[in-house]
């Protein structure tokens, strides 16, 4: 059972500390999108590395469009994993939709996360007048998925350089639009639907466990106002802005990323 729920999700392992550190993916991403920040902390931390089903090299026979309509089928994934690997206390470190997957299985099972540090997440991408700011209106997300529905490989290039500006280094903007065209193009568009209608503003006072709330300082993604929504709304968090912009600092600027992530672990 626990062979089979490890290839299910592509699990991967490095070291034996006694201390663990998850990494989980963003959107439309996989594991691999860690590989600049994993060597700073294989020393002195476990790391757990994971593809969630339906990305990277997760067995994509296990897929049910049901179970995944929403962030709870992914969190039952980990939750079955982590009970199987009788794995608990984790330092759970996710990137953009993974910092929220984080949120909701801390919730579930604060036993399992020991701190969650988030890495531009976003509790909700949809502007709700007049309080909150999502980032988006909701014909802007209509527009994205026809784009997608209509030309997956030109979706791909026209949202790469949004989600991880040319600026910030060329050879990783076309890292993130290799990501997103090596991807199914019904499950993306699943996943994206789920992400960008999802509405978690009402969990965030729930959560139990110390946050760490990593912000770009200019993400076309998510608006330091939503960043600054969550530090209001989660006890004990804690909203460090990072001078990268675009939405993958861990992409395109690792010493950063590594330097906060040092900080608050």
């Amino acid at each position: 059972m626990t062979y089979k729920l490890m290839k299910r999700n592509n699990i991967r392992i490095i070291g034996n500390d006694d201390r663990a550190i998850l990494f989980a993916h963003g959107f439309a991403s996989d594991q691999t999108t860690w590989k600049w920040i994993t060597p700073a902390f294989k020393d002195n931390y476990k790391i757990i590395l994971l593809d969630y089903v339906g990305s990277g090299h997760s067995d994509k026979n296990a897929y049910h469009k049901q179970k995944y309509q929403t962030l709870d089928g992914y969190v039952e994934d980990i939750i079955e994993i982590c009970d199987a690997l009788e794995w608990k206390d984790l330092y759970f470190v996710g990137h953009s939709v993974g910092g929220m997957i984080g949120l909701l299985l801390s919730i579930k099972r604060p036993d399992i996360v020991h701190k969650l540090i988030m890495i531009g997440a976003s509790p909700r991408y949809l502007n709700d007048e007049p309080d909150y700011i999502g980032g988006f209106e909701r014909n802007e997300i209509d527009d994205i998925l026809e784009m997608m529905e209509m030309n997956f490989s030109g979706w791909a290039s026209y949202l790469a350089p949004v989600a991880l500006p040319v600026s910030e280094g060329a050879d990783k903007t076309k890292l993130v639009e290799s990501h997103f065209q090596s991807n199914d193009p019904n499950l993306t568009y699943d996943f994206l639907q789920s992400t960008l209608l999802s509405d978690y503003r009402d969990k965030l006072s729930q959560v139990t466990v110390p946050t760490v709330i990593l912000q770009c300082s200019n993400d076309s993604f998510v608006p330091i106002e939503a960043a600054k929504y969550m530090n209001r709304h989660i006890p004990k968090s804690q909203l460090h802005v990072l001078s990268a912009k675009g939405h993958y600092p861990h992409i395109s600027h690792p010493e950063e990323t590594i330097r906060a992530l040092e900080r608050h672990l």
